[in-house]
């Protein structure tokens, strides 16, 4: 029997049972991650899962239910048990959230892909990996070296009782590399690309743009240099972040306090919840006139890309911030409404297993017209910092620190000392107040986080901050600095 049909039947359970909607989601995903240590191999994994999620509503409340049993009796039992919990809530609930949609949806969305990554050979990934793992040993000083390689598929087909009916194929990929150099009683730790990788919508071409080899040589021989290289200083500087280290500054002071759960108080688990409170829309200054952050949940190359979410609600764009002004959130259909706003498709899953919820997605600083040479040339006294190696913020993301991975000052606009353990540290809106320069287009890069964490039991996300270089004026770096 095909899925189509199954959904049929699903659906016709569900109006049987009375269910005010209902919704299928069925999900045939494939994950593979190599990774290597140390010229090893010690990890080469091949997992594939395949079932479906219903979500159903009844009398205002929704209730969810996953199985991979793909037989008609696996479907009616599946369904029925989604609309036992909805019924359930409905009996305990004080307030009513939860509406059908009118909006049918019918389509295809397939992810672009130059290179398909199912022409490499298993063989071609694993030397690519050993490789750029062996040239991160340019020093005995660097005693661990590793490479890691992700790919992953994910093919969808959502059916609702309204009418929609939306297949999507979804490819993303990502690799890096890390050296661990110890000595003089330290260990001091460097990656590419970033701090994380380089993960994104697409194909092989992405492994090939993050030049992992390439790089390799000069990564380890940065982790060796950070051993013998003096403290960062502490005080009042003006700084200029890499732009990975500006994309995980969106995602933690901007991406999770700007979904809409988390601000209307329904989503405090694992992150906290949020300064940005729903008043606050069109008046709060979150950060300098330069500062735009926008949703684009079809950027081209984005992690989270792609043409509706698990709501079956086409994907677009909107303002998160707008010339330094904040104007909205991350939302679902139940949540817009309470603000009355459209959603605009951050409703995601981890799988087919897991219940829908809003997600960071594509989230994006707008770039400015700044080289990073310019933004270093105007600067008597500051650092430059690049990729994230600590970070810490408050449960409303106000007060935060983030420490990087390696720092240089920079003293009468020229790039001086290597630095190591540079840190800094603000409060939201006045960090961002700060930013009077923004990275060009050619230094804008969609950094893609494919580990983010929410909710309870976890559901772990794949997000994009795309990011420039950006320069922030008169900011606390170092550890203990105090003012007074």
């Amino acid at each position: 029997m095909q899925f189509q049909e199954l959904a049929g039947r699903a659906l016709e359970t569900a109006a049987i049972r009375q269910a005010d909607y209902a919704d299928i989601r069925f999900e045939d995903q494939r994950a593979e991650r190599i990774e290597v240590r140390n010229g090893e191999v010690i990890a080469l994994r091949d997992d594939v899962m395949r079932g479906y999620g219903v979500r159903a509503l009844c009398d205002g409340s929704w209730g969810f239910a996953s199985s991979d049993d793909v037989t008609g009796a696996g479907i009616d039992a599946t369904v029925a048990r989604a609309i036992d919990i909805a019924r359930a809530s409905a009996a305990i609930g004080t307030t009513r959230f939860g509406m059908a949609p009118t909006d049918a949806r019918v389509g295809t969305y397939v992810t672009e892909v130059e290179i398909d990554p199912d022409r490499i050979s298993l063989e071609q990934r694993v030397d690519l990996l050993v490789a750029a793992e062996y040239a991160l040993h340019v020093n005995p000083a660097v005693r661990t070296g590793r490479a890691n390689l992700d790919v992953w598929r994910t093919k969808k087909e959502f059916y609702s009782s309204i009418g929609s009916q939306i297949a999507q194929d979804i490819r993303q990929i990502g690799s890096a590399i890390h050296a661990l150099a110890v000595g003089n009683g330290d260990a001091q730790d460097r990656g590419w690309p970033g701090d994380r990788g380089l993960y994104m919508t697409g194909g092989w071409e992405v492994v090939a743009r993050a030049g992992l080899i390439e790089n390799a040589p000069r990564i380890g021989e940065e982790a060796v240099a950070l051993l013998s290289a003096p403290q960062s200083p502490s005080g009042r500087r003006d700084i200029v972040l890499g732009g990975s280290q500006v994309s995980l500054q969106i995602h933690e002071s901007c991406g999770h306090p700007a979904e809409l759960d988390r601000a209307l108080g329904w989503e405090a688990n694992f992150s906290g919840t949020s300064f940005l409170e729903p008043q606050l829309r069109g008046t709060l200054r979150y950060g300098s006139p330069l500062v735009t952050i926008v949703i684009d949940n079809l950027l081209p190359g984005g992690l989270a890309t792609c043409g509706w979410d698990d709501e079956g609600s086409p994907s677009g764009t909107s303002d998160i911030v707008r010339q330094g002004v904040f104007e909205g959130y991350e939302m679902s259909r139940d949540t817009a409404r309470t603000l009355g706003c459209e959603t605009n498709a951050c409703v995601r899953a981890e799988s087919w297993q897991h219940v829908p919820m809003i997600r960071m997605c594509n989230l994006n600083l707008l770039p400015g017209d700044h080289t990073l040479d310019q933004m270093i040339e105007e600067i008597d006294d500051g650092i430059y910092m690049e990729s994230n190696r600590s970070w810490s913020i408050d449960d409303r993301r106000l007060n935060f620190q983030f420490g990087c991975q390696i720092g240089w000052e920079i003293k009468r606009g020229k790039l001086g000392r290597m630095l190591k353990n540079p840190t800094y540290g603000g409060v939201t809106p006045e960090f961002w107040g700060s930013c009077d320069a923004i990275g060009e287009p050619s230094t804008w890069v969609p950094w893609g986080t494919p580990n983010c964490g929410k909710g309870e039991p976890i559901q772990i996300g794949r997000t994009t901050q795309a990011a420039a270089p950006a320069r922030f004026r008169g900011v606390r770096v170092g550890v203990g600095y105090d003012e007074r």
